[in-house]
């Protein structure tokens, strides 16, 4: 018998211990330890934020779920992985051993790295959390009822852009439904080197397409940008030019304000030596597993992926969806190949695939692989994005309720994109 242990239940940590048990043998011991007690569907926080989803409506208790499929849970937070002892110690005191362990904790946010971000003692809101995203939500009916500029964006060093531009969208769309788009001016400040750079260099027309939905929606934008300090409803932005010399300097009014952190590795790992890099990320080799500590892997947002390109204000590299069902898929094959004494040979498929939904329309994109140059480079947007956004957040939903694991991502979406482009006639 082996104990497989999984730090995270979230997008990636709970398809992971349902899948690790498809694959694990019967005598197999599974548990999956995590801060939270429920799991959240965190590319719907957008809507929670402006109420068009309540926190119930995304949330899922894991616990007799994982119970029914002969998995351990213990909703307390990891304290600090000692992977030289193959244990783990958690918040409450227990020691935990391992055969194999996987990493899937998500990412810490670093709100830290600027001066009065984020919802913790600082000015912005987040939507990197339901907690947060319910926070954003009461300071949403505040500013509504009272409103103002608004800047929404991503900080130097952020890699998750797609849900910056989608809460400005989300945002835009609110507000004209409540006719109060008239009263509100709205700035978009980004590191990226230009719109729609998304981390990823581009994805096709996505400069042009994301431009002209900008423009159409009346939204400004500051590329190349440095967010110095954020004071009570004044951003200090400074704005680089190509060559990453100070172009201007910017201060920006705001009545409302969600900007998204940089992210590092969590606590639990950070500064262990041969596992993680300086920023705290796990780092894999192609098989998703440690180099160092072989029988450690590791999958989501946490692991170290490095930037697509140099840019003049650092920006990180994206996890899409698609890209940590890849990575669960091969790293459960490969911890079972482990087990047959087989040596791991599963790769993931680290291609980005995304659906981003703009209120009431949305864009999608394709790039395969990530790191250009690509086989394939698409960018599309059309009302087929929005409702093809909601029906893959109930099937979700509906996966992580009953407990399968049928790896669909792909196919769902690169069917929808395979009808979008053929009505396009592209």
């Amino acid at each position: 018998m082996a104990h497989i242990v999984i730090i995270g239940a979230g997008i990636g940590g709970l398809p992971m211990a349902y899948e690790m048990r498809d694959h694990a043998r019967p005598e197999d011991r599974i548990t999956v330890v995590s801060k939270d007690a429920k799991f959240h569907f965190v590319p719907s926080n957008p809507w929670v934020a402006v109420n068009w989803r309540s926190r119930e409506d995304i949330e899922v208790d894991p616990a007799e779920v994982l119970a029914r499929r002969n998995i351990d849970f213990i909703p307390v937070a990891a304290k600090r992985v000692e992977p030289g002892e193959n244990a783990l110690e958690l918040e409450d005191g227990r020691r935990i051993e391992y055969d194999y362990l996987v990493i899937a904790t998500g990412p810490r946010l670093a709100f830290d790295e600027v001066p009065g971000l984020g919802p913790h003692g600082g000015f912005t809101q987040s939507v990197c959390h339901v907690d947060h995203a319910v926070t954003s939500e009461k300071a949403w009916q505040a500013f509504v009822a009272d409103p103002g500029p608004i800047v929404v964006g991503a900080v130097q060093g952020a890699s998750c852009f797609g849900p910056a531009y989608e809460f400005a969208m989300i945002l835009d769309a609110d507000l004209r439904k409540r006719k109060l788009r008239d009263r509100v001016p709205m700035t978009f400040v980004t590191s990226e080197p230009y719109i729609g750079h998304l981390g990823l260099a581009g994805v096709g027309d996505s400069k042009g397409i994301m431009e002209s939905a900008f423009r159409e929606r009346h939204v400004k934008w500051i590329c190349n940008a440095r967010v110095e300090r954020i004071e009570d409803g004044r951003m200090h932005v400074l704005e680089h030019d190509d060559d990453g010399k100070e172009k201007r300097r910017h201060e920006l009014p705001f009545k409302y304000s969600m900007m998204l952190p940089a992210f590092k590795g969590v606590e639990a790992v950070f500064g262990i030596e041969g596992l993680v890099n300086p920023r705290g990320f796990v780092i894999i080799d192609e098989h998703q597993r440690n180099p160092t500590f072989r029988n450690v892997f590791s999958v989501g947002v946490c692991v170290a992926i490095p930037p697509v390109e140099a840019t003049p204000v650092p920006t990180g590299t994206p996890k899409t969806g698609y890209m940590i069902e890849s990575m669960v898929t091969a790293t459960a094959m490969n911890i079972r190949s482990l087990l047959d004494g087989e040596p791991a040979t599963e790769k993931a498929t680290w291609n980005a695939v995304c659906l981003a939904d703009f209120g009431d329309t949305g864009a999608a994109f394709v790039a395969i692989p990530q790191i250009p140059p690509r086989n394939m480079n698409w960018f599309g947007q059309g009302k087929w994005v929005h409702l093809a956004k909601i029906g893959f957040e109930k099937y979700f939903l509906r996966k992580m309720r009953k407990g399968t694991t049928e790896p669909v991502y792909e196919r769902v979406v690169m069917s929808a994109i395979g009808i979008a482009k053929l009505k396009n006639g592209s």
